[in-house]
């Protein structure tokens, strides 16, 4: 202990720790050679792509060497197919299309390995990036470092105090990852961000922050201080004592995680619902001079020649299956339709319910497996279908002939799903709240609706009726409008332009930084 606080609380302490830093730096560990990362990728033997701390003769800065920036992205579940994943993938396509002296190391969980002894790991991970987001990638442009401790990541591990618990879990990954390897600029698109102050602080690297939705922020201090009842506020702790002792959590927590995330360097707030998103991050980390909107990437381009009439009458849901996408509300939804309407439940007007996700791990089967019971329960068997895994084909397939995309997700940050329904011709059926309700499902320029918003499955029945009850002139206009509202905003180019332009901003912040104190990192002071 003594030893820490001479380390962190004395100037020789410090001094101290940053030249070892830099003497870590000189020795290869800041940003493995080029040459190593290009070996590692034409290797065909196991574990090619395990990035190793290799010592190295010389200096290896950027500046020093003309060798590229190397850019790590902080993503250990980067195989799963959400849309966290599309961000990512979305982000190093454009990073790697726009600087040809960046290489980009992606942060991985070790499972990626067992790919057989045919494939390497990060070429099976590529052609699944291929199949489900449409995206190529060139390989020699790449490398992965793989974590054997991100278990510690997993809410699973930590069923009670789960927020603090997980949080300080991801101190132990984050210190496997930036001791396997010290990049330039280090960017975090999953949001744990407790690591940026042993990141910036600690190991004086440049922190980028892609913020999809906040670890805690004020809407979930009011559902606890209401008593409301949600996915993560059960019935036994939203009221009495217990909601006080979590309420009191709550704001301790919340004051952690202002601390921690004003250490990065630059924020960039996911969202179209940025109303939300920005709002709720600069409410809590108070840096928004350092913070800026970027959308997320859709993919428009491919869904706006679709031909918007002549739909078949199904109801096409898009989310991962996980707890707060509230797939059980769109099947209590769909069995009022059809019990209110039984025209739609066969014949001629029968409508489907089709429910496309990714499932991660067990506990996500887990959900698809209730979902299968509940809509037996309700009779839904022969108008409700699941698809989990699907292939980016079949997911565009389902896009290009539904009728309308559902939504059901409370206070989701942003809503790529809904967007991309509405690219592809679809009426949108979404959440009255975050993203969708002030930003996505609003009236276009001249005044008219691009889609209907609901809260309650009573709503939502109301809402799908409604939808296909239009005539087929005011139907087309809906969908026309609501396709040229989303088409230019919610590109997966302007996307990729205001990434790499925050990228860029961070690259050089932290090169003059080195340039001017080399070895010591720099210490930004939380702005009041």
């Amino acid at each position: 202990m003594a030893l820490l606080a001479w380390l962190a609380c004395t100037p020789s302490g410090r001094a101290f720790w940053f030249r070892r830093v830099a003497a870590r730096k000189a020795r290869g560990l800041r940003s493995l050679p080029l040459l190593l990362l290009q070996q590692q990728d034409t290797s065909s033997s196991a574990g090619a792509d395990v990035a190793a701390p290799v010592p190295a003769e010389g200096g290896n800065d950027s500046a020093e060497s003309g060798r590229p920036t190397v850019v790590a992205f902080f993503h250990p579940f980067c195989e799963a197919g959400g849309g966290g994943e599309r961000v990512l993938w979305t982000a190093i396509e454009g990073l790697v299309r726009a600087d040809a002296d960046t290489h980009v190391v992606v942060y991985a969980a070790d499972r990626i390995v067992s790919a057989g002894p045919a494939v390497t790991p990060k070429d099976a991970l590529l052609a699944k990036v291929k199949d489900q987001f449409n995206i190529a990638l060139d390989p020699s442009r790449l490398s992965l470092v793989f974590l054997k401790s991100w278990r510690w990541l997993e809410a699973k591990r930590y069923p009670r105090l789960t927020l603090i618990a997980q949080s300080l879990g991801s101190l132990v990954t984050g210190w496997e990852a930036i001791n396997l390897l010290i990049p330039d600029v280090f960017v975090d698109t999953i949001g744990f961000a407790f690591i940026y102050p042993l990141v910036k602080l600690v190991f004086g690297v440049t922190v980028v922050a892609y913020v999809h939705y906040p670890t805690i922020s004020s809407d979930m201090l009011g559902v606890v201080r209401e008593g409301t009842v949600s996915f993560n506020n059960k019935g036994s702790v939203s009221s009495g004592p217990l909601r006080l002792l979590k309420l009191g959590y709550y704001r301790w927590f919340s004051s952690l995680y202002s601390s921690v995330g004003s250490c990065a360097d630059t924020v960039m707030a996911s969202a179209a619902n940025s109303t939300w998103t920005f709002n709720h991050l600069n409410d809590i980390w108070k840096v928004p001079e350092r913070t800026k909107i970027v959308y997320p990437p859709c993919d428009t381009r491919a869904l706006v020649g679709f031909e918007a009439s002549l739909r078949e009458r199904t109801i096409l849901s898009v989310a991962q299956f996980r707890p707060e996408k509230a797939h059980s509300l769109q099947l209590e939804a769909m069995h009022l339709l059809l019990e209110q309407h039984p025209e739609f439940r066969d014949g001629p007007l029968k409508v489907y319910l089709i429910l496309i996700g990714g499932c991660r791990n067990a506990d996500d089967q887990k959900i698809v497996d209730d979902l299968r019971k509940q809509a037996k329960q309700l009779d839904l068997e022969n108008n409700v279908r699941f698809i989990v895994n699907a292939p980016y084909a079949d997911l565009v397939s389902h896009l290009s002939r539904s009728s309308v995309g559902l939504h059901t997700m409370t206070n989701e940050h942003f809503g790529i799903g809904v967007v991309e329904y509405m690219a592809a011709g679809l009426i949108p059926v979404a959440h009255d709240s975050g993203g969708p309700k002030m930003d996505i499902v609003v009236a276009a320029d001249d005044g008219e609706p691009t889609g209907y918003r609901a809260s309650t499955a009573a709503e939502f029945a109301s809402c799908l009726h409604a939808a296909f009850d239009l005539n087929p002139a005011t139907s087309a206009a809906m969908r026309e409008r609501a396709r040229r509202h989303v088409a230019g905003r919610f590109s997966g180019d302007a996307f990729q332009r205001g990434f790499v332009a925050a990228v860029r901003t961070a690259a050089a912040t932290a090169a003059a930084e080195a340039v001017a104190a080399p070895g010591q990192p720099s210490r930004r002071k939380k702005e009041d």
